[in-house]
């Protein structure tokens, strides 16, 4: 007999609904986007110094990294799609004493003016949007000239399937079921090529993975030399275009 339906998949409402509790640490799948935080700023402030630039944190959530870059001395902008989990972030700033702007919208149609940042932050968001090229065009617009596009993504093969789809969210539930869906998974090659393709100037790619377990038997996170699941990178913007 069929278990039932299968979840809808790329579902970005678990955002919204686990807005009141981003910062909680109640949700495990939250701790677990919060615990990457650290990996990922542990590579890419190789590659900027955060005081005093203007970033943009794209798909920022419920706030973890647009914080962890405030408190590095940056002028941050965040923007999501998911309206609660804004508020939540807003809300959280404020008490924080963090001046964090936020804002509601989308990578397709970012509310900036041209070359508004030094810096774009992108994580666990290029697989869920609808229009990639679209996104890398907006990035590239926001971006001063020189700037740095800082991301992390989701490699599409069988073994990412199985290590984020069937063992993160159908067995272990480090995330919602539904969550992602496969078929938007990128290669690494192809995000290369749309990023050159938008005369971006290319870094090296590096992995993100488990590296330790913290006493709530949650994972930490850091840089793994593959990239066959979820891999990190940068690209830059030139100082001249054309």
């Amino acid at each position: 007999m069929p278990d039932g339906p299968a979840p809808q998949r790329n579902d970005l409402q678990i955002y919204d609904d686990r807005a009141d509790q981003w910062w909680t640490d109640e949700v495990r799948w939250v701790r677990t986007l919060k615990n990457m935080v650290p990996g990922r700023l542990a590579y890419f402030d190789r590659f900027t110094a955060w005081e005093g630039q203007a970033v943009l944190d794209l798909g920022c959530a419920g706030g973890f990294m647009a914080e962890a870059i405030a408190r590095k001395g940056a002028q941050v902008t965040g923007i999501d799609p998911a309206a609660k989990a804004i508020a939540a972030a807003r809300a959280h700033a404020a008490a924080e004493g963090l001046e964090i702007r936020y804002d509601t919208g989308v990578g397709e149609a970012l509310p900036y003016d041209d070359a508004r940042f030094d810096v774009v932050v992108c994580v666990d968001v290029l697989e869920h949007v609808e229009d990639l090229a679209q996104v890398i065009a907006e990035v590239s617009r926001v971006l001063r000239p020189g700037g740095m596009f800082l991301f992390d993504t989701i490699n599409r093969n069988p073994l990412a399937r199985l290590a984020v789809i069937t063992m993160a969210e159908d067995v272990l539930g480090l995330l919602p079921k539904g969550t992602h869906d496969p078929a938007m998974f990128i290669k690494p090659a192809e995000l290369r090529d749309a990023l050159s393709g938008a005369q971006f100037e290319v870094g090296a790619f590096t992995g993100l993975g488990p590296r330790g377990i913290t006493r709530r038997g949650d994972f930490t996170f850091g840089r793994l030399p593959g990239t066959a699941i979820i891999y990190m990178g940068t690209a830059r913007k030139p100082e001249r275009t054309g």
